[in-house]
């Protein structure tokens, strides 16, 4: 079940992303960023009120669990990390092409996995070794890929975002997978709903100060403007992350449940893109970059493999 669960994720992750990149065309990243949060909220508020005023919810998979500072404390924490890689991944995606971010943000499992064995004692064995080896190979013939199109990955800051926002999102998937542990499991227990709902919204009232502060220090350079214009498809954002994050978070809560197996197939979720930014935004270099993605996929099925 939880397998399935991630690929679900993995889906609307692709949707997800998508909808970011055609939101961020001509238009400034914190207002779209604040509007992303505040549409979370506003899914998730609802949930949090009905489960602790009413017993609607009782004993449903959207009952949103009570908890005090000792759990709240860890859900700042999570918001804290989460926000920091929205906000490089949003301009980075903003700059560079769609077919570009998904394949990179794909080697996020390679990441998880060291992670893993470092935090969790997880040990890789040889198919694993293999899935990692070629998930490196493809960064260097994505940076090769890139090049064509003026994108030097050694130069380039938007990169250096992606890569700053690739290694947040893997502190914040495997935080993930301590918070969702059983204290008998060695960890906190957190209820996942609760986990998903307040994050939303702490990120909400951080991005509402970072927002304030981004109006004011632009009226005082009077030069400046916010560009923003309203697109439908900012709502799809919060619609797809929140759908994707919920399956996500049920499927960590399942016994069993591996976090580098469901980081690894959330991941896929660069099928989606990659074929949103072939259709949809018309980029280039394509067979390049799905031969690149290819040497993607085909680690993560080594991963995959040998973590059956």
């Amino acid at each position: 079940m939880w397998i399935l669960l991630a690929f679900v994720s993995a889906t609307l992750l692709g949707l997800y992303d998508t909808s970011k990149k055609y939101s961020l065309r001509g238009n400034d990243v914190i207002p779209v960023l604040f509007l992303n949060t505040l549409f979370c909220s506003a899914i998730f508020l609802p949930l949090i009120l009905l489960s602790q005023y009413t017993h609607i919810l009782d004993s449903s998979i959207l009952h949103v669990g009570a908890g005090g500072w000792e759990m709240h404390r860890w859900i700042i924490l999570k918001s804290v990390i989460v926000l920091l890689s929205w906000v490089f991944g949003y301009f980075a995606i903003a700059q560079l092409p769609l077919t570009i971010v998904g394949p990179i943000n794909a080697t996020r499992p390679v990441m998880t996995l060291v992670g893993a064995m470092l935090v969790f004692g997880e040990r890789l064995n040889g198919w694993q070794w293999v899935g990692v080896c070629l998930a490196i190979v493809s960064l260097f013939l994505l940076a090769r890929s890139g090049k064509k199109e003026g994108i030097d990955f050694k130069h380039n800051k938007w990169i250096f975002f992606l890569v700053l926002a690739a290694l947040m999102g893997t502190c914040s998937g495997l935080l993930d997978k301590y918070l969702m542990a059983s204290p008998e499991e060695g960890g906190v227990g957190l209820d996942r709903m609760m986990a998903q709902s307040w994050y939303n919204i702490y990120q909400c009232v951080m991005m509402g100060l970072v927002l304030l502060i981004y109006l004011i220090n632009n009226r005082k350079k009077r030069a400046q403007r916010v560009h923003f214009s309203w697109r439908w498809s900012i709502l799809l954002i919060s619609i797809f992350l929140s759908m994707a994050d919920f399956a996500y978070f049920y499927a960590l809560s399942l016994p069993r449940a591996m976090i580098s197996i469901v980081s690894m197939v959330r991941r896929g979720s660069v099928l989606v893109s990659f074929v949103c930014g072939a259709v949809l935004f018309r980029e280039r270099n394509l067979k390049a970059k799905a031969i690149d993605m290819c040497f993607v996929l085909l680690g993560m099925i080594f991963l995959w493999i040998g973590s059956r």
